[in-house]
């Protein structure tokens, strides 16, 4: 399911005045969709405003803005609103300070499926992570969709958008996190010492963990398969690791 149709949000906000004071207000906004040839007048203003807060801005068919906009007057140009405000990494961190437990973050490579965030965050939240990072290109956001898919967990759990994801793991790293990546090549996960400070990488639902970040990583770390199929859900993967972790944090 596309999560940028329009019922899959809350709030789509539509018109350059209704847009332009809702990125001129600090409000969370997934991204921008501005109607392919509509980069004139007001609109060029708004959109430079956008690329000052880093929100995403795709181009459109003008049709596409139509059918979200269920009527009203967009003028070219759509914002994508939130249904949470983002975190930051030392947001996560203070988090876990604040519990005086070490450290436990979900890194997600690249997720795509708003479906698989939601879940994610969901389970985030059930084993007692202390927040999930995103990056802010090529990845689902804090969509409708990934809010209903979290069955409510995105109150709970603090999501991180971030523009660089080996940067917040070198940062990490230097904080004392050991990071673990997950892959089909890795050692398995269950002779694997998750205890102490921990960052858990999830890749992309159909790549996997990107080369530079799987270098980063401290340690590889697979799910066996003993059927015949070679791979799990990336939220389902996630969500046995994230038990296996908090197994070890007990």
């Amino acid at each position: 399911m596309n999560e940028e149709r329009g019922k899959q949000y809350d709030d789509v906000i539509a018109g350059r005045n209704p847009v332009s004071e809702a990125i001129r207000s600090s409000r969370a906004i997934d991204r921008i969709l501005v109607a392919k040839g509509a980069r004139t007048g007001a609109v060029v203003g708004i959109l430079a405003k956008a690329k000052k807060k880093n929100i995403p801005i795709k181009e459109v068919d003008v049709k596409k803005l139509d059918f979200m906009a269920h009527g009203a007057n967009h003028q070219g140009i759509i914002a994508l609103a939130g249904v949470k405000e983002y975190a930051s990494v030392e947001d996560i961190l203070a988090l876990a300070e604040e519990r005086g437990e070490p450290p436990f973050i979900i890194i997600l490579d690249e997720i795509e499926d708003p479906h698989n965030l939601g879940a994610i965050i969901r389970t985030a939240e059930c084993t007692g992570a202390h927040g999930v990072i995103i990056p802010k290109r090529r990845s689902a956001t804090l969509s409708y969709a990934v809010g209903k898919a979290s069955a409510g967990a995105v109150e709970y759990v603090p999501v991180a958008r971030v523009s660089n994801i080996n940067n917040i793991i070198e940062k990490l790293k230097k904080d004392g996190l050991w990071v673990y990546g997950a892959d089909m090549n890795g050692t398995d996960f269950t002779e694997c010492d998750f205890s102490g400070a921990v960052a858990l990488v999830i890749g992309n639902e159909g790549r996997g963990v990107s080369r530079l970040v799987r270098e980063n990583c401290d340690e590889m770390v697979s799910l066996p398969m003993k059927g015949k199929i070679n791979s799990l859900n990336a939220s389902v993967a996630a969500g046995v690791l994230m038990y296996a972790v908090a197994a070890k944090r007990k």
